[in-house]
């Protein structure tokens, strides 16, 4: 059952643009009071008014301690997070800049862990909550040149298991468990949900949809829906969901 609002508390990173707007929308008409961390401000002000945004970089810890605090400060509480940043450098393994790939990590995983050092608290305090990680179908499968991305979101998914054990309930901690799990989108077209000076519409392949069993390729909502399910999943936990129209269970033969 997805997760209803009812006026609890969800911080959402990278929520401006793609599958983090789509999670921001739909955790707002559920009812949910929003924050969203975003680096773009530009983007984050096409968001709805009663969203509190704030724009910061999620790879810098102090910036990331302090959305969290102004996030309580204005709402009073704090139930959820999803991580959802995530950037790439990738580029042929010979020539990659390692200095691009600790940022790689530092967004898409080490912001995790920030978040949960500097939000476990707050979730305790309103009654355990639970996080929302958004990993990746390339923690599972490759294309060439992917190293980076696929090197942080099989971090996720592993960071997700590892949280979900350590936050979750323990007879040597008082409070409350907290319940964390991951969704790794495959194919997601965010054309539409980008900010307006980058928004386009989105033109598919029969190809292209053939690839997928389930017969087109995802949308953001398809994202959204799934965060909003794990929200409100009280047994799950430690669990990586695949969103993915089925694309990674089909077998593809070149001729």
């Amino acid at each position: 059952m997805a997760a209803k609002g009812e006026g609890r508390v969800a911080f959402v990173t990278a929520g401006a643009q793609g599958i983090g707007r789509a999670i921001v929308v739909a955790l707002s008409a559920a009812g949910w009071r929003v924050a969203a961390l975003d680096i773009d401000a530009e983007a984050l002000e096409e968001l709805p008014d009663r969203v509190l945004t704030i724009a910061g970089d999620v790879g810098d810890e102090a910036v990331v301690a302090a959305a969290i605090a102004r996030a309580v400060e204005r709402f009073g509480r704090l139930d959820a997070i999803v991580n959802n940043a995530g950037i790439n450098a990738n580029g042929p393994v010979e020539g990659l800049d390692l200095d691009a790939v600790r940022r790689v990590l530092d967004v898409n995983v080490l912001s995790i862990l920030a978040i949960a050092k500097h939000g476990a608290g707050y979730l305790r305090a309103s009654g355990g909550g639970a996080i929302v990680n958004i990993a990746s179908s390339r923690a599972l499968m490759s294309e060439p040149d992917t190293e980076a991305y696929s090197a942080s979101k099989g971090a996720v998914v592993a960071v997700t298991h590892a949280l979900a054990a350590s936050l979750g309930a323990r007879t040597d901690r008082d409070g409350p468990p907290i319940r964390v799990n991951c969704v790794s989108p495959g194919w997601i077209e965010t054309g539409p949900w980008q900010k307006a000076s980058r928004r386009r519409e989105p033109e598919h392949s029969a190809a292209d949809r053939d690839q997928h069993p389930a017969g087109r390729v995802g949308t953001p909502d398809d994202i959204a829906d799934a965060v909003l399910y794990l929200l409100g999943a009280e047994f799950v936990t430690g669990e990586n969901l695949v969103v993915d129209g089925g694309m990674t269970r089909k077998m593809i033969y070149v001729e």
